[in-house]
């Protein structure tokens, strides 16, 4: 993480665009999640100010607001590399952005109608044209992430929130059962700790770790420190992930992640992702753990605990 930090005034006049705009983006799209200071101010990363200016080009690009906010920023790269016609001078096997962008739409459009059979057909349909690490990191991360806020400013009902939720999480357990590993891989345990009920994150983590030739053991929600390390011990497991998401300020979860560190075996790695972990990044910090702000990142961190 970038040791930069700037105040809102100073992204004003890097990025041309308005702290009320910045604040909207944050507030409403949660497009970046900068610290606050002691006196509630906000500080943003050398990352986050390259995430809005990344979000200006697209916007003035014409895409959505609501659809950009919720991508990787490796996207928002490829898609302004794209833009300028740099890093692409042929389309090789990777599909553009824009693909992803329309993917995610029409899975948005199947939540609206509450239509399981489209939106598994879109999700298929991502798989084979993206990949299904393309797949699992430009449309199935985004809407995932992108589900809460989308109810909580009436874009979505709590009923078609909770409708793309089962069908993600059925379609997600499925992904991750095909790429089964036989044996002989490096194992990886998830879940997400105890109170953390929000599992969708911890399942995209799944997925994408069977992917890459892991044998996850998923736990699933909101699981007790002990019996966590109860099943890396058993299963001699090279690391554990772990996705926070809500509440972002829940007082017991110190006492879980330091319960947790002191029963894992030594040299055991520990992944920590989720929307709220800038929340319990002190305690990240504190306990050794390695964050993973999204699926990008996770990646690379498995790569490095492989070698």
């Amino acid at each position: 993480m970038s040791q930069s930090h700037y105040a809102i005034n100073a992204v004003v006049r890097r990025t041309g665009l308005t702290a009320h705009v910045i604040r909207i983006w944050e507030k409403r799209y949660q497009a970046v999640q900068p610290e606050r200071t002691a006196t509630n101010r906000r500080l943003y990363s050398d990352e986050q100010v390259e995430r809005l200016e990344l979000l200006r080009d697209a916007t003035k690009a014409g895409q959505s607001i609501g659809v950009v906010a919720k991508l990787p920023t490796d996207t928002l790269r490829r898609m302004a590399l794209a833009a300028s016609g740099a890093g692409a001078p042929a389309r090789q096997k990777e599909a553009l952005p824009d693909e992803a962008s329309a993917f995610f739409e029409a899975a948005l459009e199947a939540v609206r109608a509450l239509d399981t059979r489209v939106l598994e057909q879109v999700l298929r349909r991502a798989d084979v044209t993206l990949g299904t690490q393309g797949m699992l990191q430009r449309v199935a991360a985004p809407l995932a992430q992108a589900l809460g806020s989308l109810w909580r400013d009436g874009t979505i009902t709590a009923a078609q929130e909770h409708f793309a939720t089962v069908v993600l999480r059925t379609y997600l357990a499925t992904a991750a059962q095909i790429f089964a590993a036989s044996g002989n891989e490096p194992v990886l345990v998830v879940a997400t700790p105890s109170g953390q009920l929000h599992e969708l994150g911890a399942m995209l983590v799944a997925a994408s770790a069977a992917n890459l030739g892991w044998r996850v053991i998923y736990l699933g929600a909101s699981l007790p420190a002990a019996e966590i390390a109860g099943a890396v011990l058993q299963s001699r497991a090279k690391a554990v992930a772990l996705s926070l998401v809500y509440p972002e300020n829940d007082s017991r979860m110190e006492g879980e992640l330091v319960r947790l560190r002191e029963l894992l075996p030594a040299g055991t790695g520990l992944i920590i992702g989720g929307r709220a972990i800038a929340a319990y990044r002190p305690i990240l910090d504190k306990i050794g753990a390695v964050p993973a702000q999204d699926l990008p990142r996770l990646l690379s961190v498995l790569d490095d605990f492989r070698k």
